[in-house]
């Protein structure tokens, strides 16, 4: 379990992560839409999450949506390195309805992003660019490569949560023990 809090003039945050949980979480970032998809990420990646955040909202949610992903990228981070006994890659397609979101992703500690997710304008009160933000903060933080693709779909709900889902489940089969395997690197080190 790691507990990381970060405050600065725009975000002040609490975050726990327990990467070896069963998807409990408790989310309030003040953004409903975030914390919605937060709880699916915990939820489908089997990772427990506490997260509080208290943002500038007056202004928007972009420090809030950056910040919580840049310290669950690092809570996480600590969860999983030094790398041992997992799989290292995962993938998934989730499907909502009409939607269909696919990720591949790399516990590789190289921190990339290919988001190719064209949704656009707001679900709620939620701009959905915020979701790219998101991914960007939270996975050069953590140390993955990750590429999440959209295959169709229209209404931008679906695609979002599909995006969130797919990550979760990516990670979940990344994350998987494997203790034959050791380091899962011809390098030797990740």
């Amino acid at each position: 379990m790691t507990e990381i809090t970060r405050e600065t003039k725009e975000t002040k945050i609490s975050c726990i992560v327990d990467r070896d949980g069963s998807g409990v979480y408790d989310i309030d970032t003040g953004v409903g839409f975030f914390d919605h998809m937060l709880e699916a990420l915990s939820k489908h990646s089997g990772i427990n999450i506490d997260l509080k955040c208290k943002g500038d909202l007056h202004i928007d949610d972009h420090h809030t949506v950056e910040d919580c992903g840049i310290v669950l990228g690092e809570a996480l981070k600590k969860e999983i390195f030094p790398i041992l006994n997992i799989e290292r890659y995962g993938n998934a397609t989730v499907v909502m309805d009409e939607a269909s979101v696919s990720c591949d992703l790399d516990v590789s500690n190289r921190p990339y992003l290919v988001y190719e997710v064209d949704v656009f304008g707001k679900v709620g009160n939620f701009d959905t660019e915020l979701a790219e933000e998101f991914f960007r903060a939270f996975v050069f933080n953590a140390g993955l490569t990750v590429h999440i693709v959209s295959n169709r779909g229209t209404n931008k709900h679906h695609i979002l949560e599909a995006t969130f889902k797919s990550f979760a489940v990516a990670l979940r089969r990344a994350l998987a023990i494997n203790k034959d395997i050791g380091i899962p690197s011809t390098k030797g080190v990740l």
